[in-house]
C-alpha cells in the first residue's frame, strides 16, 4: 500500500521528534561513562607516576609529597581543584560505602589518636571481588599503594567519598 507524501512526511516528523533525542540521550549516557573512566585513568596514572617518591609532610613536588598533595595533584590532572588538605577534601563529593567504593574514589583514613578525626587519605586504584587497591604517601615508604583489608588500614578507614 502507497502511503502518501503527506503521511510520509508525519512519520519522518515522529521520528525526528520523538526518536532522535532518545537516541542522542542514550549516547550521551555511554559517552559520559567513558569520558568518566577517562578521567578515572588520567587520575590514577597520575598518582602512580608519583610512585616512590618520599614522603614529606606538607611536601607538593616529586621530592617530597604528602597524602593529599597526591590526590591535589591527581585530580588536578583532569581539571578538578580541590582543596589542598585530606581534611578538606573530605567534605567533598558523595559519601561511599566500603562494599561500593570504585577506582578513581577517595579514602579517609584516622590514623592519629584521634580516632575519628581525618589524617591521612588515599584514592582507589582497583577493585576486584571486593579488594580494594588504593594508593597514598606513606609516612614510612612515600608514595605506594596498600590494600584496604590490611588490618592497620582497615582498622583507620572512616569513610570513601567520590567526586567524579
Amino acid at each position: 500500500m502507497n502511503k502518501s507524501p503527506k503521511e510520509i512526511q508525519i512519520k519522518f516528523f515522529y521520528y525526528l521528534i520523538v526518536l532522535l533525542p532518545i537516541l542522542i540521550f542514550s549516547s550521551s549516557c555511554a559517552s559520559s561513562k567513558k569520558g568518566k573512566n577517562r578521567e578515572v585513568d588520567t587520575i590514577i596514572s597520575t598518582a602512580r607516576s608519583y610512585r616512590g617518591t618520599p614522603y614529606r609532610y606538607g611536601g607538593t613536588t616529586r621530592s617530597g609529597i604528602d597524602c593529599s598533595a597526591l590526590i591535589f595533584h591527581a585530580y588536578a590532572s583532569v581539571g578538578i581543584n580541590l582543596p589542598r588538605t585530606s581534611e578538606a577534601q573530605s567534605k567533598l563529593g558523595k559519601n561511599v560505602s566500603g562494599r561500593n567504593l570504585e577506582k578513581g574514589d577517595l579514602l579517609f583514613f584516622a590514623t592519629g589518636k584521634r580516632r575519628r578525626k581525618v589524617s591521612h587519605a588515599g584514592i582507589v586504584t582497583d577493585v576486584q571481588r571486593g579488594r580494594v587497591i588504593f594508593i597514598h604517601s606513606s609516612t614510612s615508604l612515600g608514595v605506594t599503594e596498600d590494600n584496604l583489608a590490611n588490618p592497620y588500614w582497615n582498622k583507620a578507614f572512616l569513610f570513601g567519598k567520590r567526586i567524579l
